[in-house]
Parts: C-alpha cells; sequence; structure tokens
C-alpha cells in the first residue's frame, strides 16, 4: 500500500471509532449513573523503526524514513470514573455512591456491576435497577424482598446497602456493594453495567450511599460536542488527503506515463 494513503485510512478508523464513542457518550448524558468512555489512539511507529526494532537492516538509517510518521493505531479504552453530581430524588428506594464503588447486580444471568442506584422492586418482589438489572447481596445471589403487607416507600437503605423495615433495626437484606482492586479491570458491556474481567479482585467498597438521591451521568455534554466537531474535521481531512492523493496516483498513471 502506498505509505500516505496508509497514513489517512488509519486516520480514518481511528476517527470513525472516537465519534462512535463520543455519539455513546452523548446519548448517556441524562442516564442515571453513566461513566463517559474515552476513546484514546497511540501513535504507530514508521516502518524504519520497526524494523530496527526488530534488528533489521543492519542499524541503517535512513534520515528521510526515520522523520515520517507511522499513522495512529487505537489504544485500550479508557472510562472516566468521576463522579457525576448527586441528585435529590423523590423515591426513597433511589441510593447513590458518596464514594467509590458499585451495586452489584444480575444481568441476562452474569454477574455485572453498576453505578445507577435508580431502585425499586417488581411484582415478584425482587429488588431492580431502572435499567431491569436485579440487585444481588454480599453473596452475589438476588435479592427478592417480602413486604408482608408494607409498602415499598417504608422501606429504608442505609449507608452500607442495609434495607430495613418501618420501626426496625434489623436489617431484611444487604445490598452487595462492590469495587475492583484496579479500577481499569472491569470494562463496559452496554445496558450500564461494567462486567470484571479475568483476574478482577473485588472488595467491599468504600464509598457510602446516599439514600433518596441519585447520581447523575459524569458526561458534559458541552465538551463531548466539541469533542466531536474535532473528530469530524479530522475525519474529513483524512478523507480529502486520500481523495487528492487517489486524483494524482490517477494523473501519474493516465497522464505522466503516456508515451508521447
Amino acid at each position: 500500500m502506498i505509505y500516505g494513503l496508509y497514513l489517512s485510512a488509519t486516520g480514518i478508523v481511528t476517527a470513525s471509532h472516537q465519534q462512535d464513542v463520543i455519539a455513546n457518550n452523548l446519548a448517556n448524558a441524562e442516564t442515571t449513573g453513566f461513566k463517559r468512555e474515552l476513546a484514546l489512539t497511540e501513535t504507530r511507529r514508521n516502518e524504519a523503526q520497526a524494523m530496527a526494532a526488530m534488528g533489521r537492516f543492519g542499524g541503517h538509517k535512513d534520515p528521510l524514513l526515520d522523520n515520517m510518521g507511522g499513522g495512529q493505531f487505537l489504544a485500550p479504552s479508557f472510562f472516566d470514573q468521576q463522579q457525576g453530581n448527586l441528585v435529590t430524588s423523590s423515591n426513597n428506594m433511589d441510593v447513590a455512591f458518596n464514594g467509590t464503588g458499585f451495586i452489584g447486580v444480575q444481568d441476562k444471568g452474569e454477574f455485572r456491576l453498576t453505578r445507577n442506584g435508580s431502585l425499586s422492586l417488581d411484582r415478584s418482589g425482587n429488588l431492580i435497577t431502572s435499567s431491569g438489572q436485579t440487585v444481588v447481596g454480599p453473596d452475589k445471589k438476588p435479592i427478592k424482598l417480602d413486604l408482608a403487607g408494607k409498602k415499598q416507600s417504608d422501606l429504608r437503605i442505609g449507608q452500607d446497602g442495609a434495607i430495613y423495615s418501618p420501626g426496625s433495626d434489623s436489617p431484611i437484606a444487604k445490598m452487595g456493594l462492590f469495587e475492583p482492586t484496579d479500577a481499569q479491570s472491569i470494562k463496559p458491556v452496554g445496558g450500564n453495567v461494567f462486567a470484571p474481567t479475568e483476574g478482577t479482585q473485588l472488595v467491599t467498597a468504600k464509598g457510602q450511599l446516599k439514600s433518596g438521591m441519585t447520581e447523575s451521568s459524569n458526561v458534559d455534554p458541552a465538551t463531548e460536542l466539541t469533542h466531536l466537531m474535532e473528530t469530524q474535521r479530522l475525519l474529513e481531512a483524512n478523507a480529502n488527503l486520500i481523495r487528492t492523493q487517489d486524483q494524482t496516483l490517477g494523473r501519474a498513471v493516465n497522464d505522466v506515463g503516456k508515451i508521447g
């Protein structure tokens, strides 16, 4: 492949991925507990540097090739764990983390983590999030409550995730609150939840729950829109470079290469 076309193509691929990530962030600007994702890139070494690193070329250096860029690669995704604003809720079952930590949930039979503390009980008494995941206890088993004639609005949730009936100091259940020892060892898998990757170690969350509150998304729409416009300009610039190089090659083949 012609080197200039390769560099422009990698630029389009990375810019397209960045656009997708930013668009997803914007779509979840109002999603409770959502954490924005950052689309990172890294510089690729040019061919001369790559070959030299593998011991080829016998240490020969070409000033022209050594000064050429190698394009971009997509780096591993990174999500911003900065806490969103805590907003007062009219639902006493809603909770928000003040500090680090996640609520353990079951999503399609798999253990997941979420910051979505907008909670309620379904008709079967299962404690669920607004996204439909079932909240689990410290043993990672689903929480199911028998209200015994009491109202959902009468329940109280403590800072440690313990759930109390009105007038009782003994919890009837306890939510599982976890956090990974390595914050980047969990990955977003859609549905506003994170999946622990292989080898992830979970400990009890250090943060405390605030009852009657929810955590807003940490997405700043103005910032994301600015990044989106910058990314669109990069994509258009690379597309124009490909078009220009294609026209130049066409001239070289059809005009310059003609025998007079």
